[in-house]
């Protein structure tokens, strides 16, 4: 039985049916939205125990929302679910000096590595949130696509649901440009390589990893060497599909993995590079662009190599230029 609110009303389970403006969005952020103060742990809880049906039936976080969709939200005691605190001001004065780009449809930020790109999962707060929180009279920031958290560099939020729904589209046409920069182990004796790889989640020892598996989906990035180190290759990386962990299990995979990569490098490697002060995964989102089919005009960015990373790329340098 529900439990009654402070104010002596019982809340109710609700459905609400999705509308043209909500097509394509991913039903965890459809939840957040409508349920404004309940965190995103909770969120996914519900989404695990079935509470949240779509047209009568269970579905995943990952579901995309399709106009006339009638989606269950169950009853929740909204801002009383909450104990978190809001995301500190120092978090939200970062993000506002990362901007790279904004327009009116899209902000690109730098993200910093170590924030995760929403809460959850034990974090109270993500890049979305710290910026919803810093400009609370924003109606609408979204999430266009992801970062692993300890990766830097651009990331794309859209301020408008017709936005969110064109880099969508242009995401799954494979018509956005990714370009990043990685550090891999060894020295790459190939030039420009296309790897094409099926990669499917799994759960191995309570912990989620994403392996090489004939069940999963493709993936397929272009990997490009552009600097060789001793023990080490800086390699330019063009993914022409979103996987998770994409470009650490590909490289991985070949044989070169990613430095820094608690998850699915080398341990030895990554001991041997601390010294030159890598502290944590060598992976930077370096660009994005794309073309908005509308107008034609086209958006390019680029986020510099973060400070940590730059000293790392100098070190090596110095050490390749003293063994000449």
């Amino acid at each position: 039985m529900d439990k009654p609110e402070a104010n002596g009303a019982t809340p109710r389970a609700r459905l609400v049916e999705a509308g043209q403006e909500d097509e394509g969005q991913r039903l965890d952020n459809f939840l957040a939205r409508h349920l404004k103060g309940v965190p995103r742990s909770h969120v996914y809880r519900l989404l695990r125990t079935g509470q949240v049906r779509v047209n009568g039936g269970r579905v995943k976080a990952q579901y995309r929302i399709a106009p006339g969709d009638k989606v269950r939200i169950p009853p929740v005691r909204q801002g009383a679910e909450s104990d978190a605190p809001p995301p500190p001001k120092r978090a939200r004065n970062e993000l506002e000096e990362r901007v790279l780009h904004e327009d009116d449809r899209v902000i690109v930020i730098n993200k910093p590595a170590g924030m995760a790109v929403h809460g959850g999962s034990g974090l109270s707060f993500g890049v979305i949130e710290a910026l919803r929180a810093a400009r609370p009279d924003a109606p609408f920031l979204e999430l266009a696509h992801r970062l692993d958290r300890e990766t830097s560099g651009c990331l794309v939020i859209c301020k408008k649901r017709s936005a969110l729904r064109r880099v969508h589209e242009l995401l799954r046409e494979g018509q956005v440009s990714k370009r990043y920069l990685a550090l891999v182990s060894g020295s790459w004796s190939r030039k420009k390589e296309e790897v094409r790889l099926t990669l499917k989640k799994q759960i191995h020892g309570g912990e989620r990893m994403v392996d090489v598996h004939a069940d999963g989906k493709e993936s397929v990035s272009l990997f490009r060497p552009i600097e060789y180190f001793p023990g080490a290759t800086l390699m330019e990386v063009d993914i022409q599909t979103g996987r998770t962990h994409q470009i650490r299990v590909q490289a991985a995979h070949v044989g070169h993995p990613l430095l820094g990569d608690d998850k699915y490098g080398d341990r030895d490697a990554n001991k041997e590079f601390r010294k030159f002060g890598l502290k944590r995964l060598f992976l930077h989102a370096a660009s994005v662009g794309f073309e908005w089919p509308d107008n034609n005009n086209r958006i390019d960015v680029s986020a510099p190599l973060e400070d940590d990373l730059r000293q790392v790329i100098d070190r090596l340098e110095d050490q390749t230029r003293k063994r000449r």
